[in-house]
């Protein structure tokens, strides 16, 4: 009878263990369930200058950005105070980085400058470009299933020898979204961003 008892607990606790390793396997498999992932591209309507480029090297830092932008999630506001995500999606990168590479490949379509990369050649490059992401989510309009989209940054040209800024400019685009479906949403997303980047390429090139 003792020995029965034991047996009993015995197996009641190795079934336990299997339990405990299944729902540990399960939740790992969740973890790991891949998003859909989208990626923005500078704007086709970039023309090449037909000059020849100017002898001057230019950096582009990583954008500064509240902690709510800094994440690959793809943000949608459902009102002003409150930050949510799309599901099951995220961007190539996290926003800040996404930022820095459209604003490198705008600059590389002009072909204006010598180099543009994320770190100078040498000890240090002619130019910075110091940029703060201000927007770049998607509003839900009050009352309805569609959606706003809004991208703004603060961009900076900073001297390099001697640290000061020789230019600022804030560059901001809207689209609407009909719906607050994922791929309506990034349509937006990417209606803005030819925009943005698109008037961001001809500021840098007029003022450098």
């Amino acid at each position: 009878m003792i020995a029965s008892i034991h047996l009993r607990k015995t197996l009641a606790v190795m079934a336990m263990a299997l339990l405990s390793g299944c729902a540990a396997i399960s939740a790992v498999s969740d973890a790991a369930t891949p998003l859909d992932v989208f990626e923005l591209r500078a704007p086709d309507s970039i023309a090449a200058t037909s000059a020849r480029p100017r002898a001057i090297d230019v950096i582009v830092e990583i954008p500064t950005t509240s902690g709510a932008l800094a994440t690959d999630r793809i943000m949608i506001r459902p009102n002003a105070l409150q930050a949510q995500y799309l599901p099951e999606v995220r961007w190539s990168e996290p926003t800040p980085v996404m930022v820095q590479t459209l604003m490198l490949r705008s600059i590389e379509a002009m072909g204006a400058v010598r180099y543009v990369g994320r770190k100078p050649l040498g000890v240090s490059g002619d130019f910075a470009l110091v940029t703060e992401v201000i927007d770049f989510q998607a509003d839900v309009v009050p009352g309805t299933d569609t959606a706003n989209v809004q991208i703004t940054l603060l961009v900076r040209v900073v001297r390099e020898r001697d640290a000061s800024i020789v230019a600022s400019r804030r560059f901001t685009a809207s689209a609407l979204s009909p719906t607050t479906e994922t791929l309506a949403v990034i349509d937006a997303f990417s209606a803005a961003s030819d925009q943005v980047f698109a008037d961001f390429a001809a500021w840098v090139g007029s003022t450098l």
